[in-house]
């Protein structure tokens, strides 16, 4: 049987991708840096042998912390497939190919000049991000508060990278060395978000289009966010408003054959998460 190791399996991606892998009667093993079956933080390397034995595949997750990929995930990488891992998924994000400022860019160009078996997978924006980055902003202030201007999100369901990803792993060789998109099936700008957010919670929720310095702050000062995070939260955010993230599924319908998943059914959900 295939053992995955799931990296970041107490996250949002991580849980779904877990149970994905379960379903697809893959052998899981759930590492976290707070635990799970297994301790692996990215920053300590004596835990990644006892969270590498006897693995086949890995699927692996940058930690919105991190900053310096060639202090952690990239030599993660080498130790994986020096350990005999097979094949290794790697959570990018969108536009990462043409984004070289991008963590995630050193990872996957570290993939490409290794010589190991990867996927890399490039989900757009997170319909769970309104029920984690936003979540105390439209709860506390009803509001969605973002350098977004007008542009269109295709919002995506972290349910579905789960069920692609446990696809990868059970056909590894059909995705080897390839990049694959993923987004949700409609785009909408954030003013008709905050409409559909209204109507569900039956209170006004409304879109006030940040400034990027003003996000900045917002992140940083009231969130109290690291400064990484801030930094490629808000530039991605700023990405929006060309279109950056408008781009409908087009490759998981063909890989799952079944359409993305809807915003209306995370929305509805969630409803109790903005309560």
């Amino acid at each position: 049987m295939t053992t995955v190791l799931v990296t970041g399996a107490g996250g949002n991606v991580g849980r779904e991708v877990v149970r994905a892998c379960l379903a697809a009667g893959l052998e899981v093993r759930a590492a976290d840096r707070s635990g799970g079956a297994v301790a692996l933080d990215f920053t300590d390397r004596a835990t990644w042998p006892a969270a590498l034995a006897g693995v086949d595949q890995v699927f692996l997750l940058r930690p919105p912390p991190l900053g310096d990929m060639n202090a952690t995930l990239n030599p993660f990488v080498d130790a994986a497939f020096a350990a005999g891992v097979k094949h290794l998924v790697f959570l990018s994000v969108s536009g990462a190919e043409s984004k070289s400022w991008v963590p995630h860019r050193k990872v996957e160009d570290h993939l490409k000049q290794s010589k190991g078996s990867w996927t890399v997978l490039r989900p757009g924006f997170f319909a769970q991000n309104l029920g984690d980055a936003y979540r105390r902003d439209v709860r506390d202030d009803s509001r969605l508060y973002v350098p977004a201007g007008e542009g269109r999100v295709a919002f995506l369901d972290v349910a579905d990278i789960g069920d692609v990803a446990a696809h990868v792993f059970r056909f590894p060789e059909r995705f080897r060395g390839r990049a694959v998109r993923l987004a949700g099936p409609e785009a909408v700008t954030f003013t008709q978000l905050a409409e559909r957010l209204s109507a569900l919670l039956g209170r006004t929720i409304v879109y006030e289009a940040a400034s990027v310095l003003g996000y900045v702050w917002h992140l940083w000062r009231r969130r109290r966010l690291p400064l990484m995070q801030v930094l490629v939260q808000t530039v991605l955010h700023v990405g929006l408003r060309s279109g950056e993230a408008q781009a409908v599924d087009d490759e998981q319908q063909a890989l799952l054959g079944r359409p993305a998943s809807p915003l209306s059914r995370y929305l509805e959900r969630a409803r109790q998460t903005w309560a």
